[in-house]
């Protein structure tokens, strides 16, 4: 039996260009639980997930209602996390056997408030803007804003996650037999004041790196990082790309790649890899069972081997 904490995309709950109605919702996540229910059997696990279009859309939905201001991303995160978790456990409990139980668990994830993030915030978060607007909005509302091709959007800290509050409640689940579903989208954003009362932050904790943290505290096997590409790539978008197929994290660290979706996977893998010395695994949903087999899917990032090696291409 393995414990493994599986790191779900976006892309597991909404395609590109999709419209956010419940039913793509449902659809997408009804995909992932196909995926997921083959390995559930004999193994713990533990599905961590995005919630960024989500939070967007509560944002938007609270700012049409003018009787009361939107409330806050810590409170939107949370809103967040039991409607994904409902949709997971439900399509998974379809697939599943009736005995196997489930649980979503809330999850409040302290950081620091003196975190240099908080100085210079850069993830957008909510629809964009014409200038114009997003500065109005900027001033009334004590945002910060950012360009977003030609148009802006609200942009706001990122800081690291410290500790996740509720690892023991989700580790007392794993132990009597559950699928628990928690810290989604890098969880609920928490830090103490300075009366040590906990209180929510209006931040974005990244969710890759929230999902390496949850595995190092609950002592996984294997932290699987699920996106929409089979891969971690150098030379991305050019003829010339290779897919990594195992790298040592000094060596993968080195590569450097962008702040964008691929870097977080990238450094999640790399600090679980480091701090467990157990392996993490970039790649596609689909391929699920065949990471967790070791049959040469996704990016597997070990401190077993030094150096990288690339996948060989098939076909052409």
């Amino acid at each position: 039996m393995m414990r493994i904490v599986i790191a779900l995309g976006g892309n597991a709950l909404l395609r590109r260009g999709e419209p956010l109605t419940a039913e793509n919702q449902r659809d997408n996540v009804r995909l992932a639980a196909r995926q997921i229910a083959r390995i559930a059997t004999g193994n713990e696990l533990v599905i961590a997930h995005g919630n960024g279009p989500q939070v967007g859309l509560l944002a938007l939905q609270g700012a049409a209602y003018k009787e009361v201001a939107t409330y806050p991303l810590d409170v939107l995160g949370a809103q967040t996390e039991g409607m994904i978790g409902y949709l997971i456990e439900q399509e998974l409990g379809n697939l599943l056997p009736y005995e196997v139980p489930f649980a979503t668990i809330l999850t409040q994830v302290e950081v620091d408030p003196h975190d240099p993030a908080f100085q210079h915030p850069t993830k957008p978060i909510g629809p964009v803007y014409e200038k114009e607007e997003a500065e109005r909005l900027a001033k009334e509302r004590g945002w910060n804003i950012a360009p977003d091709g030609d148009k802006f959007r609200r942009v706001v800290a990122s800081p690291r996650p410290k500790h996740i509050f509720e690892i023991r409640p989700i580790k007392w689940l794993l132990e009597r037999g559950a699928i628990v579903i928690c810290a989604g989208g890098g969880g609920i954003p928490t830090c103490y004041d300075a009366n040590h009362n906990l209180i929510g932050v209006e931040a974005v904790i990244d969710k890759d790196l929230c999902s390496a943290l949850l595995a190092q505290e609950l002592a996984a096997d294997m932290l699987i990082v699920a996106t929409d590409v089979d891969a971690a790539y150098v030379d991305w978008g050019s003829p010339n790309k290779r897919a990594i197929a195992q790298a040592h994290p000094d060596e993968l660290e080195r590569l450097g790649f962008a702040s964008g979706s691929m870097g977080p996977k990238v450094q999640a893998a790399i600090e679980f890899a480091r701090q467990t010395g157990k392996d993490a695994v970039i790649g596609s949903l689909s391929d699920i069972q065949a990471i967790l087999e070791e049959r040469g899917a996704g990016t597997r990032v070990s401190t077993a081997e030094s150096g990288i090696r690339y996948r060989v291409p098939t076909g052409g």
